[in-house]
């Protein structure tokens, strides 16, 4: 049960293949330290060979010219079999990623889920008609952009990657996609089942490599039409350059530094809860993660103690062994995160439970951590640790919360605690994100629209508002009937 292939090739043009020079990628288990498989490693040749792949396909308007209600069928069986192979998945995202096997389950079960929901929206992407007179007949096509270059984080490698898999193929585009190096394995399984519901060759191509040469030579490639990422503000604005130079279109989601406010009337067991579940799932290592908590002076002591013993009562170990607070994914990004700790406690912040590596244990494990004394201005306050540090802040007035809530570069999400419903809307309607939570944090799904505000990008992921972002509008504009010439128009 516990053992997985030990290489796997990239997926171009409905085959399985191996690095263009034969190169390799060691992939460890974050839980241990120790290696656990290989993937081939993909660079220029590569990704050359898969754009071509998605170029042909896309030119060859296979997946267009379908109707939409048998694409849509074909999305459904993608999504049959990403459920058939949902305890194989769930067992590489815990080997390769630091899950639980519930939590790889139901990243798998959310893969399968994109391609239905988006599977059924694909019959359903309508232009529109325009009145011009009865001289005339005008109506729009949402048409796709061609080639869409997709990047995903290692974070949630599978269902990021479902996600705008799924959106490409309800809208007709073609995808070369880049795993991410550090935990590639589960994205495999897209194409597994791409290849087994009969999907196009070239439609779905995809293979891992590093940023530097493979995720470069995607985003620069002058075949791709439009880029889709997940990751870092630095990687982001590296990525739009690449793509000013050419003038392609991108949807970008960058992280954030999310905040919830906690009013007077909150239910503060409900908070507390939310709260612990918003920072410590997947060991923090979420772009929506709830990394700060302002809360109203009066009650700082009250809620920081049942912070505390709720940090205290979780579990440290494998995914493997079902463990509340599982491993960061790298030994770098440990020691990123106990740096930061470090840093903040220097600057006079006060950890008061956590804020250290467990040098106990084999593998990358961070203590859940909390803060108090934090500054608006200090680093810890401001930055992504993408780690399982939260911040806590106080508050004397709502006006001061909701300053400190949006007081940093980002804009991701945000969320509220409280019973009195004027307070939530009021505040919802000040606070600068592209997600608000009320009275708990995650609430949502598929079906809502995600994205950010200010750093932390444009463009939206999941929910129908996704599907915007794969298509261009061209006009066509008809004249009926017999006279004079066309009205010309900038």
């Amino acid at each position: 049960m516990n053992e997985i292939k030990k290489y796997w090739q990239n997926y171009i043009n409905g085959e399985w293949t191996d690095a263009e020079d034969g190169e390799r990628i060691a992939i460890e288990n974050p839980a241990t330290g120790q290696n656990l498989a290989e993937v081939a490693r993909a660079r220029k040749a590569d990704v050359d060979r898969a754009v071509a792949a998605a170029r042909a396909c896309f030119e060859s308007r296979e997946l267009y010219n379908m109707r939409p209600v048998n694409r849509g069928a074909l999305m459904f069986e993608i999504a049959r079999h990403m459920t058939a192979m949902a305890d194989e998945i769930a067992l590489a995202e815990c080997l390769d990623n630091g899950k639980t096997l519930t939590g790889g389950k139901n990243e798998a079960m959310a893969a399968a889920r994109y391609f239905t929901y988006y599977g059924g929206l694909a019959d359903k992407i309508e232009g529109r008609m325009i009145p011009l007179g009865a001289d005339y007949v005008d109506y729009t096509i949402p048409s796709p952009f061609g080639v869409s270059a997709q990047i995903v984080p290692w974070n949630f490698p599978l269902q990021i990657a479902a996600r705008s898999v799924a959106c490409a193929l309800a809208t007709a585009n073609t995808v070369v996609l880049k795993s991410p190096e550090l935990s590639p394995l589960s994205t495999y399984f897209i194409a597994e089942a791409c290849h087994r519901a009969g999907v196009p060759k070239g439609a779905v191509n995809i293979l891992c490599g590093y940023g530097h040469d493979c995720g470069a030579a995607l985003v620069s490639h002058p075949d791709v039409d439009h880029i889709v990422f997940t990751g870092s503000v630095a990687t982001g604005q590296s990525i739009l350059r690449a793509a000013a130079d050419r003038v392609i279109p991108c949807v970008m989601e960058l992280g954030g530094k999310s905040a919830a406010v906690l009013f007077k009337d909150a239910d503060i067991a409900q908070a507390v809860n939310s709260t612990a579940s918003g920072i410590f799932t997947h060991a923090g290592q979420v772009c929506s993660a709830q990394s700060r908590l302002i809360v109203p002076k009066s009650l700082e002591d009250e809620i920081v103690g049942k912070l505390v013993a709720k940090a205290k009562s979780l579990s440290i170990g494998p995914g493997i062994d079902g463990h509340d607070m599982t491993p960061v994914i790298s030994a770098g990004q440990a020691d990123k995160i106990e740096g930061m700790c470090l840093a903040a406690a220097q600057a006079g912040a006060d950890a008061v439970t956590g804020g250290r590596k467990r040098s106990d244990l084999p593998g990358h494990f961070i203590e859940p951590t909390i803060f108090t004394n934090v500054a608006p201005e200090m680093t810890i306050a401001r930055e992504e640790v993408f780690g399982p540090v939260l911040s806590v802040l106080t508050y004397d007035d709502p006006e001061e919360a909701i300053a400190l809530a949006n007081g940093t570069d980002y804009g991701l999400c945000a969320g509220i605690y409280t019973k009195d419903l004027a307070m939530a809307h009021w505040a919802a309607d000040r606070l600068v994100a592209g997600q608000v939570f009320v009275n708990e944090w995650f609430a949502g799904g598929i079906e809502t629209p995600f994205g950010g505000m200010k750093r932390s990008g444009y463009g939206r992921e999941k929910g129908q508002e996704a599907l915007l972002n794969y298509v261009q509008t061209k006009n066509v504009g008809i004249r009926i009937t017999g006279g004079g010439g066309g009205r010309p128009g900038g």
